[in-house]
């Protein structure tokens, strides 16, 4: 009995103390209405980025490219496109480990595309071009280094990649620094399925 007298009590000064607490609105004090701007929301269904009120294509599926309209794009072009660079060691045809991880992601794609074709091309540097035909000999053999790797290692066929070799006959930096002359030592290629 004496608990429950003393929870009592105790309940009552919790409330007289938090009554105490409370403020009354005095007469002097005026209230205010505040004319906050009211947020519309825009729908957007199919989160497409093009709301439902304009959304000409309401079910877009998901990482679709669309246009204004919200429909989807159709396809332009081929549907492989890819290029890839290696560049080399001046004197040298070996084909860095990096640019053979850069490679395989190439041949992977040629084995998803199998009507895709890839052109290669072996550059040289003016500093490797002591005699024109040593020059066009080392584009060459960049060229059929990278040719082969994707016939060996991933079973690519040969009649699908062509080389080229251009010694040091278009460079891509200027021959007057180490850096650019680097950069010209290099195998280009482009991996695309035929026009149709």
């Amino acid at each position: 009995m004496k608990t429950q007298l003393g929870n009592a009590f105790l309940i009552l000064v919790s409330a007289l103390a938090l009554s105490a607490c409370q403020t009354s609105v005095s007469q002097n004090q005026a209230t205010q209405n505040i004319n906050a701007p009211v947020a519309k929301v825009i729908l957007d269904s199919d989160g497409d980025g093009v709301p439902d009120d304009i959304d000409q294509c309401p079910a877009t599926p998901w990482n679709v490219v669309i246009d204004e309209r919200g429909c989807p794009l159709a396809p332009i072009g081929v549907g492989l496109k890819m290029e890839y660079r290696a560049f080399f060691a001046k004197d040298s045809s070996e084909l860095s480990p990096e640019y053979q991880l850069e490679l395989d992601k190439v041949a992977k794609k040629l084995q998803e595309y199998d009507t895709a074709t890839m052109r290669i091309e072996g550059h040289a540097s003016a500093d490797e071009v002591d005699k024109k035909l040593r020059s066009n000999s080392l584009a060459r053999n960049r060229a059929i280094i990278v040719k082969n790797y994707l016939i060996m290692q991933h079973q690519i066929d040969p009649n699908r990649l062509s080389t080229a070799s251009y010694g040091a006959q278009r460079p891509i930096a200027s021959s007057d620094t180490e850096e650019g002359r680097s950069m010209n030592r290099r195998v280009y290629g482009l991996a695309q399925e035929p026009e149709d």
